[in-house]
């Protein structure tokens, strides 16, 4: 995980946005939400129903789209961009596998996850021979890093216990479509009609990805876990000596059951379709 999140993603990512527009990467880094979908799909069995594979198809036409228009600007651009996307691919696979470990403390893998990002981009920085930032961009980039990897990768493991991975990637695409808005509000006014175009088919791919919605009959394995739960959702009748207000968290054991009721993929749905 490590590898594809906090050494390629952010690799791939730095050396595109050098060769490319600033709107047309935030927008393409909506693909990350098609590349976890699909991984999820194929190795989770999340639900991939006719909404879903709509939406996806939205996405990879935005995509389609984006490329051209960077193609039609130059070799550059289209190469940073296809670097970005390559980063997007790489955060798809990063946050599939996080899943396994959605249940764990977020604090804890969060802070392996980077400091293995941080040894491993370092020792290419050194290989490579970089020059070292001034003081200043380097307290920027540290912001930057703590809020756009940090908290954001805390949030996204405490989501993806709700949601799922592929409905998580989801509703973070929706950060691209800000970056676009900032990168055009800080005079990035390079976009032609067809970045417009992407813009707006993956824009639909998304909301048809978050509509998604489907109820069955299915059963739960026995289980022993732990993770913060409420007592009105179904799936935790464990009993208390006194019954906790609110959420909580502890060691608790779900008996076999089968039920029939909406669900979404997360931490307690994960059978397959």
């Amino acid at each position: 995980m490590a590898g594809f999140g906090a050494v390629l993603g952010p690799v791939a990512l730095a050396w595109g946005l050098q060769r490319t527009s600033g709107s047309s990467a935030s927008l393409m880094l909506t693909l990350e939400a098609l590349f976890t979908a699909v991984l999820a799909w194929r190795l989770y069995g999340e639900t991939m129903d006719k909404r879903v594979a709509a939406a996806m198809m939205f996405l990879l036409a935005g995509g389609v789209a984006l490329v051209l228009e960077q193609g039609f600007a130059g070799d550059t651009q289209l190469f940073g961009l296809l670097a970005v996307m390559f980063a997007t691919a790489a955060w798809g696979v990063d946050n599939t596998l996080s899943r396994g470990v959605a249940e764990r403390d977020p604090g804890q893998v969060v802070l392996v996850k980077s400091s293995l990002g941080v040894v491993a981009t370092a020792f290419l920085a050194y290989i490579l021979v970089e020059p070292i930032p001034s003081l200043t961009a380097s307290v920027a980039l540290l912001a930057i890093g703590a809020t756009g990897y940090g908290l954001s990768l805390r949030l996204y493991l405490l989501a993806q216990r709700e949601f799922g991975a592929g409905r998580t990637g989801s509703v973070f695409a929706f950060a691209p479509f800000i970056g676009a808005l900032g990168a055009f509000a800080m005079g990035n006014r390079t976009g032609t009609w067809m970045l417009a175009v992407g813009g707006i088919l993956m824009l639909i791919g998304v909301f048809l990805h978050l509509m998604e919605s489907h109820g069955h009959e299915h059963a739960h394995d026995p289980v022993d876990h732990e993770h913060a739960h409420f007592h009105d959702d179904g799936h935790h009748a464990h009993a208390h000596a006194e019954l906790p207000v609110g959420k909580h968290s502890h060691r608790h054991v779900h008996e076999h059951i089968r039920h029939l009721h909406a669900h979404v993929p997360d931490a307690h749905h994960l059978h397959s379709h």
